[in-house]
């Protein structure tokens, strides 16, 4: 096992070092989630799938409004294993009579259910960012920041919040 001080962080690996060891500062402590619970202290209301819907619905209604609609949106309880990700957007194509009909949908973690307002909205926002911009690239992220200002802190908490739940799941240190 890795040590703590140099333990990998899978969560946060793309960002600078100093920032990694700021959170397993915090870690050491045992102060993890209080800096969570600092930051975001609320849950959100949003348990349904139906509430998902009207939640994403209404995001896009007020930034997103000349893209086509979205047919389906839900929790995915499998999707954090299934797919490795906690969002997922998707056109997927059907035939219907003589014609070929694409649907939008929208998956998202079930763990999400329990997450703080913010970090909803976060995963929300990506994947509806998605229907404009395919890519990861500068015009997605700007319009990620449009949707949710604060987005990429919020991005960087939520990765932090993932790293202190695989943590208290384990009850362990750190390990990839």
């Amino acid at each position: 096992m890795a040590s703590q001080s140099h333990a990998p962080l899978k969560y946060l690996q793309a960002y600078p070092t100093a920032l990694q060891d700021q959170v397993r500062q915090l870690i050491a402590q045992d102060k993890l989630g209080d800096y969570l619970q600092q930051r975001y202290p609320d849950r959100h209301q949003v348990q349904s799938d139906k509430a998902l819907y009207a939640y994403a619905l209404a995001l896009k209604q007020e930034h997103l409004r000349n893209v086509s609609g979205i047919d389906k949106v839900l929790f995915d309880n499998r999707l954090d294993l299934t797919h490795r990700a906690l969002g997922l957007h998707s056109k997927v194509s059907r035939v219907q009579g003589g014609k070929l009909k694409a649907k939008n949908e929208i998956r998202v973690a079930s763990l999400f259910k329990d997450a703080p307002p913010e970090f909803l909205r976060m995963i929300v926002v990506h994947e509806l960012a998605h229907f404009r911009e395919s890519d990861h690239n500068k015009a997605f992220y700007k319009l990620c920041e449009h949707m949710q200002p604060g987005y990429h802190q919020i991005e960087f908490d939520l990765r932090i919040y993932l790293t202190w739940r695989d943590l208290s799941a384990s009850g362990k240190a750190i390990t990839e």
